[in-house]
């Protein structure tokens, strides 16, 4: 895309050697109106008229900048160029300024209700850092009419523009986090195996939303520095259902892991009686030792032991 910004090029001057000439002048309108009085000739009145009226029109060309801020400048309509250069200078009084900061900004989103691709409804937010870029951009090809004309001055403050675009990138983050938590399934139980999901996909996740900010965001000119998610849940309504839901499988989980150990460990006891001749055992000694095993080892209570004081038959 062709880039319309561009630097401005057109007639600046010190601010302060400005400012020493129109005091200058505003002294010599003075002396002429005090003569006018004192010789009471009208001419002198004419020439100090004159002089505090060119005053007057001087002091509307002074621009001051602060470092990381810009100004658009416009002649009657025509973008003549962004200002960027920090100080005090004079410039054509006739153009017209829009003081913007080009400072970085945080925006930390409350979480908002979003379904993912499951369908199951989800709180999620986000973190994101922007700043202006492209003053064109920002100025022309969005409406801010308002907020504009309240930063069209000279040493007008941009804080009202600037909320505009803070208010432009919430909306848009909004929409854009909405698409992507959409995309993807909360976790690996409510989608297919080995997919990427929202609480697992980490930065790859941040990545895409970034890039869906950034296609978001260049309309207005706008540079996404960072955007991450910093708060993902269930929503209330189905967080207790989740929660058991997590917690059973948690169980699950771990009951695999205490069957597969207690099998092993029964084979185990059987390879060793057997190779170290400790005991002949035919199948149904061998069931009955491994039912008992197990139920040992599985069991959720401590085994209350019983003594065999007699035979193995009995």
């Amino acid at each position: 895309m062709e880039k319309k910004e561009f630097e401005f090029s057109g007639f600046t001057l010190n601010g302060f050697v400005m400012l020493i000439l129109t005091l200058v002048l505003f002294v010599a309108s003075s002396v002429s109106f005090y003569f006018g009085i004192v010789e009471e000739r009208g001419i002198y009145f004419a020439w100090g008229a004159l002089g505090f009226l060119i005053a007057c029109f001087l002091c509307a060309g002074f621009v001051m900048l602060e470092p990381n801020t810009a100004r658009v400048m416009m002649f009657f309509g025509r973008y003549c160029g962004t200002f960027r250069r920090t100080g005090f200078f004079w410039v054509n009084p006739l153009i017209t300024t829009k003081k913007l900061s080009l400072r970085a900004r945080n925006l930390d989103a409350e979480p908002i209700k979003v379904n993912d691709r499951a369908g199951n409804p989800v709180m999620i937010g986000q973190v994101l850092v922007w700043r202006l870029k492209d003053t064109y951009k920002a100025t022309f090809e969005i409406d801010a009419q308002q907020e504009m004309q309240s930063a069209t001055s000279v040493g007008g403050n941009p804080s009202a523009l600037m909320g505009f675009y803070e208010r432009f990138v919430k909306i848009q983050g909004d929409a854009a986090l909405r698409k992507v938590a959409g995309e993807f399934a909360y976790d690996e139980e409510d989608g297919q195996a080995g997919e990427m999901t929202l609480r697992g996909g980490g930065d790859k996740i941040n990545d895409k939303l970034e890039q869906e900010l950034r296609e978001r965001l260049d309309l207005a000119g706008i540079e996404v520095v960072e955007a991450r998610i910093n708060y993902l849940a269930y929503a209330p309504e189905i967080a207790a259902v989740m929660l058991r839901r997590q917690q059973a499988s948690a169980i699950i989980s771990a009951r695999e892991k205490i069957v597969e150990g207690a099998v092993s460990m029964v084979k185990l006891a059987l390879e060793k009686l057997s190779s170290e001749q400790v005991v002949e055992l035919d199948d149904d000694k061998k069931a009955a030792m491994v039912s008992n095993l197990m139920v040992v080892l599985c069991g959720d209570d401590t085994a209350q032991p019983v003594v065999n004081t007699g035979t193995l038959n009995m």
